[in-house]
């Protein structure tokens, strides 16, 4: 019969193996909240260096808007005010042009509709061009070469032959 030090000895690889995947798991996901926050915050801003991008983003080489928007972000954020608070003073500081995302109150919610609204307004266009086009094809009987005669046939062929030769 095994003793109970040697069966521990036997599962001490595995039980090791297993505790450090369990490490490995629980620390996986752990970044520094500041670091969390600044990339988060960072990516709701533009830059406003005129280069359209979004301040965490932005590659110009010695860009100074985006240097110091960042340094000031990280001030706010170490300063501890909340994301509200650091998003507003950017607003009253830059102008709403400096949020990525327009807000969802007042005025801004028509950025927030219009795409809707097009796509809607363009699937309704488009139902009623295609039932207009069905419409007018079954209104118009098309007109058959059995109808003409032969003698309109014959001049119809004679202007034909006319008109592309050289």
């Amino acid at each position: 019969m095994p003793t109970p030090m040697l069966q521990l000895k036997k599962w001490r690889p595995g039980m090791q193996a297993g505790l450090l995947m369990l490490v490995a798991l629980l620390t996986l996901g752990a970044t520094s909240d500041t670091g969390t926050r600044l990339n988060n915050l960072g990516h709701k801003l533009m830059c406003t260096c005129g280069c359209g991008q979004v301040l965490m983003e932005c590659n110009h080489v010695g860009c100074q808007s985006s240097d110091s928007m960042r340094r000031e972000l990280v001030a706010g954020i170490t300063r501890g005010d909340s994301d509200d608070q650091i998003l507003n003073w950017f607003v009253e500081k830059y102008g709403p042009v400096v949020l990525a995302a327009p807000t969802k109150t007042g005025f801004n919610r028509v950025a927030w509709l219009m795409p809707y609204c097009t796509l809607l307004v363009g699937l309704g266009l488009t139902a009623f061009l295609i039932r207009m086009w069905r419409s007018r094809s079954k209104a118009a009987p098309a007109a058959s070469l059995a109808a003409v005669g032969p003698a309109a046939l014959d001049g119809l062929r004679r202007r034909v032959h006319e008109e592309t030769e050289i």
